[in-house]
């Protein structure tokens, strides 16, 4: 008898965890579990809120991936939604959001590093930190690149929000204490789908 989590297709998988909001009870809850960085755009930029925080993990091996969903104006009109995934190799997370096979970026990202530069860069921990646009599925911007030797995956809907990475973003990790007050908003509606 196995306690493992099971997936028809993958076998045995760490439980994604979405608490319904995105709250300072749900974030600390998020923090205690986690065992890698939690990041988010600090400062939020202008109009953004957090709409949603969740973690890879069980009780044996703690939080073994993180995500952390914001919304807000969209650089060409309209809303837009990312999510942040941090996460250690083969989890899976990060290339589920941005809608490819298997759980690392693989070919994706090998065909971005051997054709062009880096699209974008984020500063996570005072840090340069280029990020490679992924080939993901339609509506949708995939960047994915490392921080601190763990996978670091930037989603974002509608596929143009990625214009959002054209000025300075920088990440702070939430298990340490947020410089300034967060604002949580409406529930993201990607976490969970």
């Amino acid at each position: 008898m196995s306690s493992d989590w099971r997936c028809d297709l993958h076998g045995a998988v760490l439980p994604l965890h979405v608490p319904p909001h995105a709250t300072q009870e749900t974030l600390d809850l998020v923090r205690e579990a986690s065992s890698v960085p939690l990041w988010a755009p600090w400062p939020l930029l202008p109009g953004w809120t957090v709409s949603g925080v969740g973690w890879v993990g069980d009780d044996r091996q703690g939080g073994r991936a993180t995500v952390v969903a914001c919304t807000g104006p969209a650089p060409l009109g309209g809303v837009a939604d990312i999510v942040l995934v941090c996460e250690e190799p083969g989890i899976g997370l990060g290339a589920r959001y941005a809608g490819l096979e298997g759980p690392d970026p693989g070919p994706a990202l090998a065909d971005a590093l051997t054709t062009t530069a880096a699209q974008a860069k984020v500063t996570t921990n005072g840090q340069s930190t280029p990020l490679w646009l992924v080939r993901g599925a339609d509506g949708r911007s995939a960047y994915v690149g490392e921080a601190e030797g763990l996978w670091l995956w930037a989603v974002l809907w509608p596929a143009d929000a990625g214009y959002l990475f054209a000025e300075d973003v920088n990440l702070h990790d939430l298990r340490e204490a947020a410089p300034g007050p967060l604002i949580f908003g409406v529930p993201s509606p990607y976490l969970n789908g």
